[in-house]
């Protein structure tokens, strides 16, 4: 029989990044944010993630956010 990592143990509640409250940000713009709130970042398509992303990339490069800064705060 074998052990499943981690089932049944509660998941810790991390601090937000700035990154992750951008994110969630854009999936509220997005209408995704009651998925997300309800099921997790996981049940989102590779469609909706990677439109999530695409709006990150076009902010940045239009000069609307600093991805750098956002990466180095944690």
């Amino acid at each position: 029989m074998g052990f499943i990592r981690g089932k049944g143990r509660p998941k810790k509640e991390k601090k937000p990044t700035p990154m992750d409250l951008l994110k969630l940000e854009i999936a509220e713009e997005l209408g995704l944010a009651d998925k997300i709130k309800r099921e997790g970042w996981g049940a989102l398509t590779s469609a909706e993630s990677g439109r999530i992303g695409g709006i990150i990339t076009q902010r940045a490069k239009r000069g609307l956010i600093d991805l750098d800064a956002l990466r180095e705060s944690k």
